[in-house]
């Protein structure tokens, strides 16, 4: 039987050869090894986890409730608590866990300052009506100067439930009689609409300066400002909070922080919880962010934005013995050593600006 086997395994080889010499030589082409397949990318737990349907999840936790060697850590309990962790985490900022009521948020101060003599510079701080006030009367001085570019700083615009105030300040950037933004409440009867009843404060050239400390009502007012004016946002995504929360107490005392109603701008285009993306990205570290706004109610921002002229020999510096090239190269190595930050999202915007107005003028 062996023997017999090998026989005819011989003569199928024997026969495969015989047709492989009868037959004409492959060409160049065909002896090209077929190229590979890129890899298939491994899924990921999130992955699996998003493909199972509601079958699968219950069949899952029944099968775990029945075969895990250790019964105690699949009680209802710890299910209850593996939900609740899964959730704050798959849904983003809709939901947190606070380990007591907060404060209310340490309110951020209104700052302005005229910049190359037509390009006004607004940083909102917190949208209160302080702030809105202050703005006003900056706007009001910004007019009779002639400004005819604006900046909208919004980065230190701290999150709020006051989604009126942030409309109040959209206000002042939007036409009159147009629908700025909406607040959808699950369950609610009918959502709440927030329109402008004034004409705006100033028309023309803007550019808003956003990041991910740009959070609630005034993720709303950056949509509102580029939907009507065009404006274009400038530096990172905001915060992807444009939500109303509601804090609820649990028996322990601590807080479930719960989002119960969203803001939506003109044309249904949501902001939860995506947030803002900018037009122009720009990266700046939020610690140089933070050091420039504390220093600037003193020096102002142009320092963190402008290089300072340097000095030439000159007439007056030769009959005094002086020199202020030396002189300036000795400040700057003690600034250098003293790591100035530089603001870069506003210094593109001035750039934009800059780039504008020569354009138009051609």
């Amino acid at each position: 039987m062996s023997f017999r086997f090998i026989s005819a395994a011989g003569i199928a080889v024997l026969a495969v050869a015989n047709a492989f010499a009868q037959s004409p030589a492959p060409s160049p082409s065909a002896t090209k090894p077929a190229a590979k397949a890129s890899p298939t990318p491994t899924p990921t737990t999130e992955d699996l986890v998003n493909s199972l349907n509601a079958a699968d999840l219950q069949a899952a936790i029944t099968l775990l409730k029945s075969n895990f060697t250790n019964p105690d850590a699949i009680t209802e309990a710890e299910l209850n608590r593996a939900t609740l962790e899964g959730l704050l985490v798959r849904l983003n900022h809709g939901l947190a866990l606070l380990p007591d009521r907060a404060g209310a948020p340490a309110e951020s101060p209104f700052y302005s300052e005229l910049l190359e003599g037509h390009i006004g510079y607004l940083r909102l701080g917190s949208l209160t009506s302080g702030n809105l006030q202050a703005m006003d009367k900056k706007l009001a001085e910004f007019t009779g100067k002639k400004v005819d570019a604006l900046i909208v700083d919004l980065r230190n615009s701290s999150l709020t439930n006051d989604f009126a105030a942030g409309a109040e300040f959209a206000k002042r950037f939007s036409p009159k009689g147009k629908l700025l933004f909406t607040l959808r409440k699950k369950g609610a009867r009918q959502d709440l609409s927030f329109t402008s009843d004034r004409d705006p404060a100033y028309q023309g050239t803007m550019m808003i300066l956003a990041d991910g400390d740009t959070a609630g009502p005034a993720e709303a007012l950056a949509g509102v400002i580029r939907f009507y004016e065009k404006a274009l946002i400038i530096g990172q995504p905001t915060a992807g909070r444009a939500v109303e929360y509601s804090d609820l107490p649990l028996p322990s005392g601590k807080i479930l922080r719960v989002a119960v109603a969203e803001a939506v701008l003109p044309e249904n285009r949501p902001l939860f919880p995506e947030g803002v993306k900018p037009d122009l990205p720009v990266e700046m570290s939020i610690v140089d962010k933070w050091q420039i706004f504390q220093l600037s109610a003193e020096k102002g921002v142009g320092p963190f934005v402008y290089e300072t002229e340097r000095p030439h020999m000159n007439e007056a510096a030769l009959l005094a013995g002086t020199n202020p090239e030396l002189e300036s190269l000795e400040q700057r190595r003690s600034r250098a050593s003293e790591k100035t930050p530089r603001d870069s999202v506003l210094q593109r915007a001035i750039d934009l600006v800059t780039s504008l107005a020569i354009y138009q003028k051609r």
